[in-house]
C-alpha cells in the first residue's frame, strides 16, 4: 500500500483531531491542552518523545531499522487572537481565539505522518524527528526549540528539514507550491515615538510639533525603500498605527507610530535596520526634536535550499501528478519562524491550497482572516507528503549540500 492510500485510510481520524484542535485554540508558547492532544494521538507509537521547558512543545524521534541521517519535520501549533465568524463543521469554543491560519491542520498532518512512517519503521534507513511548535505567530517557537536542542534530538543533525502550510485562498485546493531561494519575506517591527513641547494650535512657533515630525518620517521611509533599495530586491515598510493628540487646536508633546519591514534578501535585511534608524535621527534632528526607535528583530527570510525545493517538487509531482504542483514565481511576503531551521539545516518550505470546494480561492477569506476557512480535504494528502519527503529524503539522500 502506497503512503497515500495509507493516509486515506486514516483520513477520518485526521479529520477528529483536526475538529479537536480547532475547537480549542491557544496562543503563543503555552499551549497545554493542544500538547496534551498531541501526546495522545502519538500514544502507542514506537518513537521518543520529549517535551519543551520554555514552551508546550513535543519534539518525537522515529528511529528507522537501519542506521542512518536524520530529516526533520515540522508542524506548527498555535492559534490566534482572532474571533472566529467562520459557518464551517466545526468552530471555536474559545472566545476570541481562532485557528485562523490552519496551523491546526499542519499539526494533524504531522501527526498523521508519524503514523503513516511508523507503519514503515523497516523501510526506514535513518531517523525522523517530528517537530510540533508552539508560538509561530510571532513568539519565535523555532528558535526557542533550537535553543532546547531539537535540531539534536536524534543524536545527529538533520540532513534535511520540511514544513507545509496551507492557505485558504490564492491557490486551488490541493496544490502544493514553492520554490528555490527565498520562499517567505523577513519581517520585523518598528516602534517610533517622537518627542517634541506641546502647545496652542493657533501659535505652533512656539511649540516643537512632533505630529508634523512624524508625518514626514512616514513618507520620507516610503522615500526611502524605493531609492534606497533594488527594486529587484525590495523592502516594504507599512505603517499600521499611528496616535498624537487629543483635541484638534492642542498640539501634543509626543507621536507614536508603528510599522512593519519586510524585505525578502539577508542583505537587504541587515542594511535596512541601519538605514531607518539613521533616517528617523535624521528628520528628528532638522525638526529639533527627540525621537525613540525601537527596532525589533523578528524574523529571518526563509529560504529553500535549491536542492531540497528541487526534491520536495520532484515529490509532489511524482505522488500526486504534474498538476498538483506550481513553482512558486516569486516569494510570498509573509513570513515564518521556520527561517531559524532554514538557516542551520537545508530545507524546503511549501504552501499547500486549502480553499473549500464551494468557495472561489481568488475571493475566499485569506489566512488570518475571522472567516477564513480550510478544507478537511487537504488533510490526508498532507500527510502523505510529510511521509513522503522523510522516507525518499532517507532512502535516496541528495548530494552533501550546505543551507
Amino acid at each position: 500500500m502506497s503512503l497515500r492510500e495509507a493516509a486515506r485510510d486514516i483520513s477520518e481520524e485526521l479529520v477528529r483531531l483536526r475538529h479537536a484542535l480547532h475547537r480549542e485554540p491557544e496562543l503563543g508558547l503555552d499551549l497545554p491542552r493542544t500538547q496534551e492532544k498531541v501526546l495522545t494521538a502519538l500514544e502507542g507509537l514506537p518513537l521518543e518523545i520529549s517535551t519543551g521547558k520554555r514552551l508546550s512543545s513535543v519534539t518525537a524521534v522515529l528511529r528507522g531499522a537501519r542506521p542512518g541521517p536524520t530529516v526533520l519535520l515540522r508542524g506548527d501549533m498555535d492559534a490566534l487572537p482572532v474571533t472566529e465568524r467562520g459557518t464551517g463543521p466545526v468552530v471555536s469554543q474559545s472566545p476570541g481565539l481562532m485557528h485562523a491560519c490552519g496551523h491546526d491542520l499542519h499539526t494533524t498532518m504531522l501527526a498523521g505522518a508519524a503514523h503513516l512512517l511508523a507503519a514503515r519503521r523497516d523501510r526506514l534507513a535513518g531517523d525522523v524527528v517530528f517537530m510540533f511548535q508552539p508560538g509561530e505567530e510571532g513568539a519565535g517557537g523555532a528558535k526557542i526549540m533550537i535553543e532546547e536542542g531539537v535540531l539534536d534530538a536524534s543524536g545527529r543533525r538533520p540532513v534535511a528539514a520540511y514544513a507545509l502550510h496551507v492557505i485558504s485562498s490564492l491557490l486551488p485546493r490541493g496544490v502544493f507550491v514553492t520554490r528555490s531561494g527565498p520562499i517567505m519575506a523577513a519581517a520585523d517591527r518598528l516602534l517610533v515615538t517622537v518627542r517634541g513641547a506641546g502647545g496652542h494650535g493657533s501659535t505652533p512657533h512656539l511649540a516643537r510639533d512632533p505630529i508634523t515630525a512624524a508625518c514626514e518620517m512616514v513618507t520620507a521611509l516610503q522615500t526611502m525603500v524605493t531609492r534606497g533599495f533594488d527594486v529587484f530586491d525590495p523592502v516594504v515598510v507599512t505603517v499600521g498605527s499611528f496616535h498624537a493628540g487629543t483635541a484638534d487646536n492642542i498640539i501634543p508633546d509626543e507621536a507614536r507610530f508603528e510599522a512593519t519591514i519586510r524585505s525578502f534578501s539577508h542583505s537587504a535585511h541587515e542594511r535596512v535596520q541601519e538605514r531607518i534608524l539613521k533616517l528617523l535621527d535624521g528628520i528628528a534632528a532638522a525638526h529639533g526634536l527627540e525621537v525613540d526607535a525601537k527596532y525589533d528583530v523578528s524574523y529571518p527570510v526563509t529560504v529553500n535550499s535549491a536542492v531540497e525545493a528541487e526534491f520536495a517538487g520532484e515529490t509532489v509531482r511524482e505522488v500526486f501528478d504534474e498538476h498538483r504542483f506550481v513553482k512558486a514565481p516569486q516569494p510570498f511576503t509573509g513570513a515564518e519562524d521556520f527561517s531559524f531551521i532554514c538557516d542551520e539545516v537545508p530545507s524546503a518550505f511549501l504552501a499547500l491550497g486549502a480553499c473549500p470546494a464551494d468557495l472561489d480561492p481568488s475571493s475566499a477569506a485569506y489566512n488570518h482572516s475571522p472567516q477564513a476557512a480550510f478544507d478537511d480535504a487537504v488533510l490526508a494528502d498532507g500527510a502523505a507528503l510529510y511521509a513522503e519527503l522523510a522516507e525518499r529524503r532517507l532512502t535516496q539522500e541528495p548530494t552533501p549540500q550546505s543551507p
